[in-house]
């Protein structure tokens, strides 16, 4: 199974696009990549400040042929961003519950999962915000970036791909379509 991917320089959210393109169109997954994010959002209506440089990824799928409570979802969702960032950084990476990961007590990715319904289908959107090349700066909330600790210069195509990638071959096994 292949995500279709839709590339944008700039949206409003990745996951608004993702919502937008699931009701305008017959797909049962894909993902939405963009440069920069105008309104991008996190937890409890909060605003992502959305640096370029960074991955602002969407993914959605139909949540119908699934054999997953949403907490399982959640769960292999942001342990399937925390096994892309392992690539890249082999130390410890935290999950901090609802939707962030740490690295040294900084945020590193937000990742914010929305519930759709189109008609009788239910869908989860799944937006992910790893700082790649810069991080905000967030009072009373540190935040750090790939490139940064890891002293590298990290391409955030490589991320994308590879984030593509693990989740194609794990949902493979979920997924009763194609």
């Amino acid at each position: 199974m292949k995500f279709k991917k839709f590339i944008f320089k700039k949206v409003n959210s990745t996951n608004l696009t993702a919502i937008n393109i699931l009701k305008k169109t017959k797909l049962n997954y894909g993902m939405i990549v963009a440069d920069l994010q105008s309104k991008g959002k996190g937890q409890y209506g909060r605003k992502w400040i959305s640096i370029k440089g960074n991955l602002f990824v969407s993914f959605f799928y139909n949540l119908d042929k699934i054999d997953l409570s949403l907490k399982k979802l959640t769960k292999l969702n942001c342990n399937l961003v925390k096994k892309t960032i392992s690539k890249f950084y082999k130390k410890k990476i935290l999950f901090k519950e609802p939707n962030d990961l740490l690295i040294n007590g900084k945020k590193i990715c937000g990742i914010l999962q929305e519930t759709i319904y189109k008609k009788e289908n239910k869908f989860l959107v799944i937006g992910i915000g790893i700082n790649i090349l810069k991080n905000p700066v967030i009072l009373d909330y540190p935040t750090t970036n790939l490139c940064e600790i890891t002293g590298k210069n990290i391409k955030k195509n490589d991320v994308e791909k590879l984030l593509k990638f693990n989740f194609e071959k794990k949902f493979n096994n979920y997924f009763s379509y194609n």
